[in-house]
């Protein structure tokens, strides 16, 4: 309760002031004369530095502390956010989302490994499960938002999809600047908890630290060595298929649902539908997962739900049913996430999981980088997204056979599900 609230909100608009691109792209490109492959670009762009300098972002982070690199992220990332509403062209455009994603660089992976420093393996699952709820969230309550904000055209001069960035914008700057002084760096500074329960979760966690680095002797736990292992490549892989199905789903949904003859601000509204599903599967599927040995079973069951989903949304042209099946498609896309993060975290300790961790995450959203320009080119070609789906669809399968090879290469310690009151395990 002290942690998390705060951690939510910062994902919360980061999510908003990643995906509201996808919003402002309803009145935003007809203005600005953006054709399907542009956007497509513009929207891949962000992720070219974001990818570029996640390691180096989260290794800094590592040095100087977690809670105020992030603090320094949300500040500069705020600032930019808000400055989209000044670009006049094509090109502005791709040069505002890739500052973006060179502010925003290291704020997932690093709250990721901040998370580490603060709870046992046991808890991770639900822990990050409550963390990433900040994506399905954010899009539940930032896209209708984002659409009312659309009708604030022509007031003071300025387009709606300006004041949309304008105002998504301010947030960040506002939690980057309060999170130094409500967010402790590590449990030994944190004054809401007791003598007893800081010596508890402190001896914890160094328990585990000393349990993987002793499961690891042999195998190197340099940084260097750690970065270019088949293990974290391999992980990147299966995050690869991962990061393609979530960025596409909130980056394209408007747009795939605008053909059902809605207004923008109704589709905006319907867009949420789908996203309610996802938290669902966030928090069901994360649950699930902390059971032991349940890890596994809940990535391919994730995975599944979304091959399922993509491929009926690509078959059926019928509103309501292509929207039941986003809705389905939702539930695994979301539901996937807080899951796998508890795989590399376990694997993983000290410098060489921040570094891991970052390099994961950066290398597996390379997909960013690729897949929405070729969704564009996908939609420029035939007219619809349908084959962009199908695309999608593939990717989950990629994703599947990458953890296969994990789970079969490099089995995870295991460890006993978490305890369901407060006595120590």
């Amino acid at each position: 309760m002290r942690l998390l609230p705060v951690l939510i909100a910062g994902y919360f608009v980061a999510i908003i002031d990643r995906a509201n691109l996808g919003i402002a792209a309803l009145t935003m490109n007809a203005d600005l004369g953006i054709s399907a492959v542009a956007f497509g670009v513009a929207a891949s762009v962000f992720f070219v530095p974001y990818v570029l300098l996640e390691v180096p972002s989260n290794l800094a982070l590592a040095r100087f502390g977690a809670h105020w690199w992030i603090a320094r992220i949300m500040v500069t990332w705020g600032i930019i956010a808000a400055a989209h509403a000044l670009v006049w062209d094509v090109p502005s455009l791709y040069v505002a989302r890739a500052l973006l994603g060179a502010a925003e660089a290291g704020f997932f992976p690093g709250v990721i490994f901040y998370l580490t420093l603060w709870f046992p393996a046991a808890y991770r699952g639900r822990i990050m499960a409550a963390f990433t709820a900040g994506i399905p969230i954010a899009l539940i309550i930032g896209t209708p938002l984002s659409g009312l904000l659309l009708n604030l055209e022509g007031m003071l001069g300025l387009h709606g999809w300006q004041w949309l960035y304008v105002i998504e914008g301010v947030p960040a700057v506002v939690l980057g600047v309060l999170i130094p002084f409500i967010v402790p760096g590590t449990p030994e500074k944190a004054k809401f908890l007791t003598t007893e329960e800081r010596t508890w979760l402190t001896e914890t966690l160094a328990r585990e630290r000393r349990e993987r680095e002793a499961a690891s002797t042999g195998r190197g736990h340099r940084l260097l060595k750690v970065l270019l292992s088949a293990q974290v490549i391999m992980f990147a892989v299966a995050y690869y298929g991962l990061t393609n199905l979530n960025g596409a789903i909130s980056t394209f949904l408007p747009q795939i649902l605008k053909p059902f003859g809605l207004s923008n601000t109704t589709t905006t509204f319907v867009a949420a539908i789908p996203y309610l599903f996802g938290l669902v599967g966030m928090l069901v599927l994360g649950r699930l997962a902390d059971r032991a040995g349940k890890r596994a079973f809940s990535l391919y069951l994730a995975l599944a739900i979304s091959l399922v989903g993509l491929v009926g949304a690509a078959e059926f042209s019928e509103p309501i049913i292509k929207l039941a099946m986003l809705c389905v498609t939702s539930i695994g896309v979301f539901g996937v996430l807080p899951v796998f993060w508890g795989l590399p975290t376990a694997m993983m300790t000290g410098a060489a999981a921040a570094g891991g961790i970052a390099l994961i995450n950066a290398l597996g959203n390379l997909s960013s980088v690729v897949n929405p320009a070729v969704i564009g080119a996908i939609r420029e070609k035939t007219g619809d997204f349908n084959g962009g789906l199908l695309w999608l669809a593939g990717m989950s399968v990629v994703s599947m056979i990458a953890l296969t090879i994990i789970l079969t290469v490099w089995r995870p310690t295991r460890r006993t599900a978490a305890p369901t009151t407060g006595q120590a395990v």
